[in-house]
């Protein structure tokens, strides 16, 4: 089965917490704090995977998570780094943002090098961060921080040169099957081939491409008629289209209507898609009928849009290692692939860097944010010099001041993640 479109939940490891410890030795009765950092949580990394060329490994799972770093403990040890997750994709694989479809990143890029995707959770800091000349004895250790989630979109665009086009049964698995070492199944159906086929293309002194056999069009392709809509994007990086018609007219087939049809699927689904150069292959040379196939019309109608002609059967080889050639040359000649660029950007935050939402219920003021929900976890609510510690990060991040302009008085209640207090200004 060939999948090349799937949706899939990212999380990356959140950091260890930091340790609350203090030194016990011999002949030392109070030493002094020695909590240990917690480690950094495992990133999500993306990774080409050469020998694959389908998104059929995320059929069946769709979450990948990255493990936790390790608590901090006594003595200064710290927690042990989660190691990363490591997502394996086809080359040619582009990352979306699940919610808005930009691209977050191109696999191809960089010749296809690691991508983090989602980045782990810093480890917390132990007690022995907090240690002063006034404040000796800190009760408190900093708590890791949350890694990075996000869902993707993950699409397969392949990584070919050059791409076969035309109509079903027209012969472009056989042209794939003759020029490469590449096995399409081929029979005398439509539809046979039923997912795209890669196949390199060796040559003389020239440099070698890959060719992309992609399933046949018919009207309606870019409204999801047929193989057409599924198929079509991996066309977008293919540099050189070889159009491929059966010029024997077997079936009773108008070649010149064919290419325009097809032409005209492939301007619907992008217009920069249409104007790539074609070379038109008149396969099925070999059991052309002369007589009944007006072949002066076909050249004439060829030349007429610039394109370049050449007769060729799959069956017996003829015209095709004039076909290599000339595509090798053509390939020297134009950009290379496709790279494309990201679009996507994290949604910004606010200049202080803490997003606080507070809301009322009666005489009730319920603080939230993401960095107070960090907080909480840093502070030990049964210690006094920790709770001073608290008053000041709020007092300093305005939390009170945006309470007062919601009309928080003294006397109301004041809720931070289930740790309630009376407001006093």
């Amino acid at each position: 089965m060939f999948v090349d479109h799937v949706k899939i939940y990212l999380k990356a490891g959140d950091g260890g917490n930091g340790a609350v410890s203090f030194r016990r030795e011999k002949y030392v009765a109070a030493g002094g704090p020695d909590g240990g950092d917690g480690g950094h949580g495992g990133n999500v990394v993306f990774r080409v995977d050469q020998g694959t060329n389908t998104l059929l490994a995320f059929r069946y799972k769709h979450k990948f998570i990255a493990g936790r770093g390790g608590d901090g403990k006594g003595s200064k040890f710290h927690g042990a780094t989660a190691e990363d997750l490591i997502v394996m994709v086809p080359p040619g694989t582009l990352i979306r943002d699940a919610e808005t479809g930009k691209i977050i990143h191109d696999m191809s890029e960089n010749d296809g090098a690691d991508f983090i995707a989602c980045h782990g959770g810093r480890g917390g800091w132990g007690n022995r961060h907090f240690s002063t000349p006034t404040r000796q004895t800190p009760m408190f250790a900093k708590n890791g921080t949350q890694g990075e989630e996000k869902e993707v979109i993950l699409e397969l665009k392949m990584l070919a040169d050059v791409g076969l086009i035309g109509y079903p049964s027209v012969g472009k698995s056989s042209i794939l099957a003759r020029i490469s070492a590449a096995k399409p199944k081929i029979a005398d159906y439509h539809f046979t081939t039923l997912s795209p086929n890669l196949g390199v293309v060796r040559t003389r002194g020239e440099a070698g491409f890959v060719a992309a056999d992609i399933p046949g069009l018919i009207e309606g392709a870019a409204d999801g008629a047929g193989l057409g809509h599924e198929f079509l994007r991996h066309v977008d990086r293919c540099r050189l289209l070889l159009h491929v018609v059966d010029i024997s007219c077997f079936e009773g087939r108008d070649p010149i209507e064919d290419v325009k049809a097809i032409n005209y699927e492939l301007a619907r689904y992008s217009e920069e898609l249409a104007s790539r150069p074609q070379i038109i292959l008149a396969n099925k040379f070999d059991a052309c009928d002369r007589k009944a196939v007006d072949l002066d019309a076909f050249e004439g109608f060829v030349k007429e849009n610039g394109w370049t002609l050449l007769y060729v059967s799959a069956a017996t080889g003829e015209g095709l290692n004039e076909m290599i050639s000339l595509v090798a040359k053509r390939l020297t000649e134009l950009p290379p692939i496709r790279i494309y660029e990201a679009e996507y950007a994290p949604k910004e935050i606010e200049v202080t860097g803490k997003q606080t939402v507070i809301r009322r219920e009666n005489d009730t003021f319920f603080v939230e944010g993401e960095w107070l929900k960090n907080l909480m976890g840093q502070v030990n609510l049964g210690d006094y010099e920790s709770l001073n510690f608290f008053q000041r990060v709020l007092q300093n991040s305005g939390v009170f001041e945006a309470l007062e302009a919601k009309g928080c008085r003294d006397g109301h209640t004041v809720s931070i993640y289930d740790f309630e207090f009376e407001y006093v200004k």
